[in-house]
């Protein structure tokens, strides 16, 4: 077998699992030099929460992040997660702005788009890996990996079939709960070897303590590509720590090929990194430790540092037991979706309302209804009708492609923000985040004006925060 491929996370899902995706560019820019020498197959260095995050909180530009990367990273692809349908936002959006959103991926430094839909709709993924083969990306097609009756080894298996036959380069296990055990891993991955001619790779995290083995059972199985973090950020609901993995291949028929060595300079630097996070209250212990009971709550990663945060605003952080013994009863009730973004926000919240509020679906959000509705897609079991009913009364259920309802909104995006257009990337940025792209459209034209103040969504100048 040819040398294990290992993709790096640290500069995405690393620091959304544990740190809610708060580090900065100046924080990996100086050792980009160093990752881009290592040998790592690819980077996964953007999508995901990224996007949301440099406007919300840390006051970048997502696209010119992604420029600056693919500057300092000339010899090593780049890697995004793209949520099908809804792109990097938490609704389906219209073909036209999936197109052009791959299309300016691509342009502007991405090499590979991971695609998957929360519900393993494979209707909701169509017009993206469409869209990245034209543009010449290369298609990453991903499962998202759940437990549940219907979700079977024969289940992922045949979805693995069809995404090859819809154009996938690549077939990706996404286990983002860490669910997917060594043994089962084994079975899964040489079950898809056996029907798909194509490179797969496994995603897991470590959150239940056992995404070593599954990575280690994997290989052992035929997978050609693994994720993996470096240690600062690695492990807990990270994925499994990179060093450990290159120490346990190294000398076999598995090997990565990659030098201790020179991970160890980027593990001194993100130490540091690391460190600021904590201190700055981001990165939170909880993450770290091994939770067994991720085992029974299916919580991913990104979504347990969430929850934590959301209980946290709320000064209920001692309900967050409470919170996860109710997040596997609210997606049994809203028909087994696997939980990724954005059915574990979904899930997620509404299982914090259901605990706050002190009764099962006496508040209800307006996505929990529209996953109820159809709005995002098909559901893996038809729920309960009892549950229906309570939720969305008699509301008409739809069975469509939802995005077949949306007709092209480029044109309007553009117009709406005729005043503040600086690069075509502005009208993607605006689709998807319109209630933070005008404040930071605002930002960006103070800036440049030379005043020395930020300003808020209704225009009135404030300091900076």
């Amino acid at each position: 077998m040819a040398k294990v491929k290992i993709m790096e996370t640290i500069l995405r899902d690393a620091h959304q699992s544990q740190a809610a995706t708060r580090m900065k560019i100046e924080e990996m820019l100086p050792v980009a030099d160093k990752l881009d020498k290592v040998g790592f197959y690819a980077l996964e260095a953007w999508g995901g929460a990224t996007f949301d995050s440099c406007l919300r909180y840390l006051n970048e530009d997502p696209w010119e992040r992604l420029r600056r990367l693919r500057k300092a990273l000339p010899n090593t692809k780049l890697q995004m997660l793209l949520r099908g349908q809804n792109i990097l936002g938490y609704k389906h959006y219209a073909d036209d702005v999936v197109e052009k959103f791959c299309e300016m991926s691509i342009k502007n430094g991405i090499d590979i788009i991971r695609i998957f839909d929360a519900l393993n709709d494979t209707r909701n993924m169509k017009t993206a890996i469409e869209s990245t083969k034209k543009y010449g990306g290369t298609v990453e097609a991903a499962i998202s990996y759940t437990t549940s009756a219907v979700h079977t080894v024969d289940y992922f298996v045949n979805l693995a079939v069809e995404l090859k036959n819809m154009g996938a380069d690549i077939i990706c296990i996404k286990d983002m709960a860490n669910l997917l055990l060594p043994y089962k891993a084994y079975e899964l991955v040489s079950r898809i070897k056996e029907k798909v001619d194509l490179p797969v790779h496994l995603h897991t995290h470590n959150t239940a303590g056992t995404g070593d083995m599954t990575n280690l059972k994997a290989i052992e199985a035929g997978c050609d590509i693994v994720d993996t973090a470096l240690s600062p950020l690695g492990n807990g609901t990270s994925q499994p720590a990179t060093e450990a993995l290159v120490a346990t291949l190294k000398g076999t028929e598995y090997d990565t090929g990659i030098d201790l060595n020179a991970l160890n300079e980027l593990t001194t630097h993100f130490n540091k990194v690391a460190q600021r996070l904590t201190e700055d209250g981001f990165l939170s212990p909880k993450v770290l430790k091994v939770d067994v009971n991720a085992l029974i709550y299916q919580v991913p990663g990104g979504m347990l540092s969430n929850l934590i945060s959301q209980l946290k605003e709320q000064n209920k952080s001692d309900k967050l037991l409470e919170v996860l013994q109710e997040v596997p009863r609210v997606r049994a009730d809203l028909g087994y979706p696997p939980l990724v973004t954005p059915s574990s926000q979904i899930v997620g919240t509404q299982a914090v309302l259901n605990v706050l509020a002190g009764e099962r679906y006496k508040m209800v959000t307006k996505e929990t209804k529209a996953m109820l509705m159809g709005e995002y897609g098909k559901l893996p079991v038809e729920p309960d009708a009892k549950v229906i009913k309570k939720i969305i009364g008699d509301a008409p259920r739809i069975t469509h492609r939802p995005a077949d309802d949306i007709k092209p909104e480029l044109d309007k995006y553009r117009k709406d923000i005729e005043e503040y257009f600086e690069q075509e990337e502005d009208v993607l940025t605006y689709a998807l985040f319109p209630q933070l792209a005008i404040p930071f459209f605002k930002r960006r034209l103070a800036a440049k004006q030379g005043i020395d103040k930020t300003i808020c969504e209704n225009g009135n100048m404030v300091h900076p925060v």
